[in-house]
Parts: C-alpha cells; structure tokens; sequence
C-alpha cells in the first residue's frame, strides 16, 4: 500500500496507469462518486499491488508479524446498517451509544431500539458494549447527575444491578463509562464508582473501561481534567479510552481536530500512569468546516464527514493542504461571499496516527463515531495491525 498526493491535471486513470493499479480500486477504496472527479491535494491510497515510481509516495509498513490491537468505535441506532455492515470487521469492540440514568440510578434506554445492533456485532465477532452516558434533560453532561449517583450507595447500587440485568438480557459483553466534566470534589468517589461496576461486570466475565479527557499532566486545571485521576482510573478499569480530539472543535477558533503533536503530549503523560496494555487511543473520524473570519461565542463550525469534506473542496476548487505539525489536511474556500477553513482527516494523517500506536505499544484505538464510512482508514489499520 501506499498514499499519492493528486497534482493537477492527474486524473484516477491516469494515477492507475502510474501504478499499474485498476481505476476501480482507486474508487473503491477512496470512496469516489462519479464522475470521479480529483482535487489538487488529495490523499489516495493505492492498495492494490502498487510499485512505487518515486513521485513522493508515502509508502506504508509491509509488516509481515502484525501486531493485534483491540479497536473500538462508537454508534447510535440510527446507524446505517450497510455503514455497520463495513465496519464491524475491524472493530474488536461496538460501543452502543448511550443509556442514561437518574439521580435514584434508574437506566434510560436509547430512543431507538439497539437489539439489532448487538446481533449484528455477534455475527461478526465484534462485543457489544453498553456505553453510559450522564446527560442531563438538555442532552449535555450533567455532573450534578454524576455526583448525585457516584456518591448514593443506594442509587449506585441499582443502576449497577440494571446494568447487569441488561448485560445478562440483551447479550452486551462490556460497560463503558463515558462520563465528563466530572467535580474535582468526586474524583475519588468517581474511581470509587469505576471499581464497583468493575467488580460486577467483571463477575460476568466482561470488561469495564473508562473514557479519560487528554491530560498532558497530573495537575492539569479545568472542569475537564480535574475530576479525572489517571493513575486510579487506570487500576480501577480494564482499560481506558484517552478521547485524544476535540481541540479543533463546533466553538473553538479552526484547528485540527486531533494534532499530532498535541496527542503525543497526551500519549507522553498517560504512559507514565497507566499501563500501555491499557490504553486506548482516541481517534475522530470527521472534521470541521468553519466560516470566516472566526468570532468566539459566535462562529459555530459545521461537523463533517472526512470523505465529504474532500468532495467540497472538489466542489469549490479548493487546493487541499497538509500540517505537518499537527499531520493533518485542511484548505480555504469561497461561498457566497464568505471564507471558510476546512480541516479533517485523510489516509496520511490516520498513517501517522497508527504509527503512533505502535510507536507507544498501546492496547488498540477507539473512534468516535463510526457513523460515517471511512474505507481508507480501515484498510490502512488493517496493513499496521491485525484484529485483536
């Protein structure tokens, strides 16, 4: 395998007739639409067979002992079935997002039925795991409701025992505990919580991790990072999930969403508290189209999906750019008048980031979400490590 950067003037026949590629694999694995149109840019990979002729390629590991990692990735419901369908062979682990509960630790399903999500990750060796969530009746995190629940004996001990009770009746194989902006007064209580949950799903058999905010040191301030100890949640859990995205974000000034430079800080800090068998690295797979010039508390950027970000840049005649900092594409374009900043994410910035996890020996990666099919990622994984 490997990834060519488009120029202009080349067109998919003409960058498969450099490699002695078919056309059709080029479009296949880079999800073209018709007319198969390119953007000066672009980053394919060419994955079938492919010589390098040495016009800057970036050539990606031939391993021939691949490591297995443990890969996870987060869905709701409403997910495509086809968009599951392509996924799951690469996920070790489905996080179902996401049950709720009261402050008396009463469990609140998902809107949409999610039985046929489980079915469909045991038919392709892939655990279902039930993520729980503290929202809040706005749909944001509530650490009121944390707090109520970490520390009621009572009303932990019932959300635990419905949780169990979905575990043993729905067939899930796994808890995640994705909880944020949790008080700096319940970090203990919050540890506490992990092990208690620990013990009893544990008894099943089945793992419990925990989704930790990207701390670069221990005394790190913010309502983010202070309720958050590595080191005790990292004994509490089976593993954790470090959510290394987010600081290119919807109100934030355009910035990559996962920097590179910014996740290896993370990856630095957490390794000095947490096992590296026990570590997930987070990854995003979508990114952020901000309009211009960018105003806080005003400017909100639109999420978008890695394979239609490259398609308006296609649209609007945009020449897509590469951070090599922050290892990641973005561009500028014009529309009606306004300035716009695009970053994602591409098959050169997910190669620098599997590089990362085998740099680091980490237990695998997890995605938030996996709603949107990105086939170049998963076939790009698939050359760095095997499914765990």
């Amino acid at each position: 395998m490997l990834i060519y950067v488009v120029r202009a003037g080349d067109t998919v026949d003409s960058v498969a007739a450099l490699y002695g590629v078919l056309p059709e694999s080029i479009i296949y694995d880079n999800q073209l639409p018709w007319p198969y149109a390119l953007a000066v840019g672009q980053a394919l990979l060419i994955s079938e067979g492919a010589q390098a002729v040495d016009m800057g390629e970036i050539l990606i590991p031939a391993l021939t002992q691949k490591r297995p990692i443990y890969v996870g990735g987060y869905a709701y419901p409403f997910i495509s079935r086809w968009v599951l369908e392509q996924t799951l062979p690469y996920l070790t682990e489905l996080y179902i997002f996401s049950y709720g509960f009261t402050a008396q630790g009463d469990l609140i399903f998902p809107l949409l039925d999610d039985f046929w999500m489980i079915t469909m990750a045991k038919e392709y060796r892939t655990a279902p795991v039930l993520t729980l969530t503290p929202f809040g009746a706005d749909g944001n995190f509530n650490n009121s409701l944390i707090s109520a629940v970490v520390n009621d004996l009572a009303a932990r001990e019932n959300l635990r025992n419905q949780i169990v009770r979905q575990i043993t009746e729905r067939g899930f194989e796994g808890l995640d505990i994705d909880f944020e902006f949790i008080l700096a007064s319940d970090r203990e209580a919050f540890v506490d919580f992990v092990r208690y949950m620990r013990e009893a799903v544990g008894a099943l058999g089945y793992p419990v991790s925990v989704a930790l905010a990207p701390k670069s040191s221990a005394d790190q301030k913010g309502l983010l990072y202070e309720g958050k100890d590595y080191a005790a949640l990292g004994e509490a859990a089976d593993y954790v999930l470090v959510m290394t995205y987010e600081w290119g974000y919807t109100y934030g000034p355009p910035l990559a969403v996962a920097p590179l430079d910014q996740v290896r800080r993370v990856i630095d800090y957490a390794v000095t508290e947490i096992p590296r068998e026990k570590i997930h690295l987070g990854i995003p797979n979508y990114g952020y189209d901000w309009p211009l010039p960018f105003v806080r508390g005003v400017t909100k950027a639109q999420t978008i999906g890695n394979i239609q970000a490259v398609q308006r840049a296609i649209e609007y005649g945009a020449q897509i750019r590469f951070d090599e900092t922050a290892q990641a594409p973005f561009y500028f374009y014009t529309n009606e008048g306004t300035e716009h900043e695009v970053w994602f994410e591409d098959a050169r910035s997910m190669n620098s980031t599997f590089a990362l996890i085998e740099e680091y020996g980490l237990r695998g990666a997890s995605y938030w979400t996996v709603m949107q099919l990105f086939r170049a990622n998963w076939l790009i994984l698939s050359e760095w490590f095997s499914r765990a």
